[in-house]
């Protein structure tokens, strides 16, 4: 009886260590998983959030709300008018920076719209572009950052300039049509 009761300790004892070690292997994988989908921002989350669990229940959230959303890409006909804006902005900032500024963040935020994103709190917007477009929503970070600080009558020509530059690179990963897209969705 006993060598059976010693066996069976035994056989629970390796059931739960393979438990442990199947789930260890499966929060590894989801980690890495999210650190290759977010890049960058998966660190600034983490270091946002002050630990690496709370970091990827926020971006999995993110990802999770997201694929709820109908994003789409741009028709080629959009993809050409936003591209003319766009190129009207930049001309527009040699006369005036400020409101060319201005308008450049309301045309990334109408793209985003006519994409797919719902527009509204800054931070949010940041949040789900960061799924489909984290190598850029750092871009949009600072960008807006200067936006604000140009409100508060903080910024110099020079940082305008940069948030033009901010906001070009944001606004062209939004009008491609794929890889950005694509590969976060797969």
């Amino acid at each position: 009886m006993s060598n059976n009761m010693a066996l069976m300790v035994v056989a629970a004892v390796i059931v739960l260590g393979a438990i442990v070690i199947v789930s260890l292997m499966a929060r590894r994988r989801h980690s890495a998983h999210l650190r290759d989908q977010f890049g960058p921002e998966y660190d600034r989350t983490v270091h946002e959030k002050g630990s690496r669990r709370r970091a990827e229940r926020e971006l999995s959230a993110r990802d999770h709300r997201v694929k709820q959303l109908s994003i789409r890409p741009l028709a080629p006909s959009e993809r050409s008018r936003y591209t003319e804006l766009w190129h009207a902005q930049q001309a527009r900032f040699v006369d005036n920076p400020e409101a060319a500024v201005t308008d450049a963040d309301h045309l990334v935020e109408e793209v985003m719209r006519v994409r797919g994103y719902p527009v509204g709190e800054f931070e949010q917007n940041a949040a789900d572009i960061s799924v489909d477009h984290p190598q850029v929503v750092e871009e949009y970070r600072a960008g807006h950052d200067i936006a604000v600080r140009h409100r508060d009558g903080r910024a110099s020509t020079e940082d305008l300039r940069h948030a033009m530059l901010h906001y070009r690179r944001l606004f062209e990963d939004l009008l491609r049509e794929g890889p950005a897209l694509s590969e976060a969705r797969s």
